[in-house]
């Protein structure tokens, strides 16, 4: 049994993680959806770290870091803190040492991939201003609407921070991308993640809120890697 610690993206709320919570929950693992401070203009990544750490329920064992979006900033810090032994990024801004997250955006290429993305979709560039062609194209209605509320608004503030860290973590990392985020496109993070951490993502239907839209798919995955790591691990 794992304990997932569950980080949103922009925002900051962990109810995004809700669904997916629950499925890990019926495949007898712990499950905790992390809040950050995503509306205070004076929280910058340490702070996020600390809310992680303060997150953690009692007595977990087997920790898994499972970050969303904007939340890969904060998950390897994390790993400094706590004995994390699995290290997960959905749909993530996968940084490099001595990048601000502020800086990300160009310097990945991030917006000429989505604008080329949206056109092979049959969508302009302006389409993409309303959110919900965006973000919540396969979320149901109902959903999108309770994240919206749910989420505050973003400080600016975690996006200064160089990122601190001099290499990436010692934990086993996995990356899962939504076939249909039109954010961060399927071909955009999977060129990310073999030029960053060396690796191939696993896909999952959806786009960026996949969590809300297909938690069982990325529920699926998780139970998986906690198998295949832990285990390994354990032997």
């Amino acid at each position: 049994m794992a304990t997932f610690m569950l980080l949103p993206g922009a925002g900051g709320s962990g109810w995004i993680w809700h669904l997916v919570a629950r499925e890990l929950e019926a495949r007898g693992h712990r499950a905790a959806p992390v809040d950050l401070p995503a509306g205070d203009d004076d929280a910058g990544l340490r702070e996020y770290v600390d809310a992680v750490v303060g997150a953690v329920p009692a007595g977990a064992q087997d920790l898994a870091v499972v970050a969303l979006s904007m939340g890969a900033l904060t998950a390897p810090l994390v790993c400094e803190r706590l004995p994390v032994r699995l290290l997960v990024l959905h749909n993530a801004m996968v940084p490099t040492p001595g990048e601000t997250g502020g800086d990300w955006w160009q310097v990945t290429g991030q917006h000429e991939a989505m604008v080329e993305h949206a056109r092979g979709i049959g969508l302009s560039e302006a389409d993409l201003e309303d959110e919900a062609v965006l973000y919540g194209h396969d979320v149901p209605p109902e959903l999108f609407a309770e994240e919206g509320e749910r989420d505050s608004e973003q400080s600016g503030r975690p996006f200064a921070d160089p990122w601190p860290l001099t290499r990436w973590p010692d934990v086993p990392t996995r990356v899962i991308t939504g076939r249909d985020d039109r954010l961060f496109p399927r071909d955009f993070q999977h060129r990310l993640a073999r030029e960053r951490l060396g690796t191939v993502p696993d896909d999952v239907d959806g786009g960026h809120l996949a969590a809300l839209s297909h938690p069982e798919q990325v529920a699926a995955l998780l139970d998986r890697y906690a198998a295949e790591v832990l285990g390994a691990q354990a032997g």
